[in-house]
């Protein structure tokens, strides 16, 4: 269960990160969600749990953290815009356009973001998360995973049907 829930909790803080960013650089599209309704980007659930399955010895040194976290993060990035793209028909991000991109799905300049905000996951975020994951009750946890399958299985359903992610903007119409 506590799986779960890191991997809600880091989806929901990328979706936040993410909205922070797109408002800086003034993009144009400024929500960065990837569900129907729930607030969340996946791939920050993802790339955080690769980057908490790392050795523990890699985890408490700093320098080893940026880079094998950035790399762990990375390679969650690569394999859920593959996922995104096969299973879905849609790209959430695309990097063609900053130097050293592979195939559009990851870039060196974010690979080095990921590695910076593992320091932050791992000796910061993280403590405080695992200290109120315990405290969760199981109902709101099978009630929390019911409203993600369903909402996860619409938002597949409707990206694989429109090929974009403006369907996902609902609220944005009109």
């Amino acid at each position: 269960m506590e799986l779960f829930w890191y991997f809600v909790i880091y989806s929901f803080l990328g979706f936040l990160l993410e909205v922070a960013f797109a408002r800086l650089i003034r993009a144009e599209k400024r929500d960065r969600k990837c569900f129907v309704l729930l607030p969340l980007c996946p791939v920050y659930g993802v790339g955080a749990l690769a980057i908490l399955f790392l050795p523990e010895g890699v985890r408490q040194s700093g320098p080893l953290l940026i880079v094998f976290g950035g790399l762990a993060a990375t390679c969650a990035e690569y394999l859920m815009a593959v996922v995104y793209e096969k299973l879905m028909g849609v790209a959430f991000w695309d990097y063609s356009g900053l130097r050293f991109n592979l195939h559009g799905r990851v870039c060196p300049l974010f690979a080095l973001f990921w590695g910076l905000l593992a320091v932050l996951l791992v000796h910061r975020i993280h403590p405080a998360v695992a200290l109120w994951v315990g405290k969760i009750p199981t109902a709101v946890t099978v009630s929390t995973m019911l409203l993600m399958a369903a909402d996860g299985a619409y938002t597949v359903a409707l990206l694989r049907t429109k090929g974009n992610t403006n369907c996902l903007r609902w609220y944005a119409k009109g």
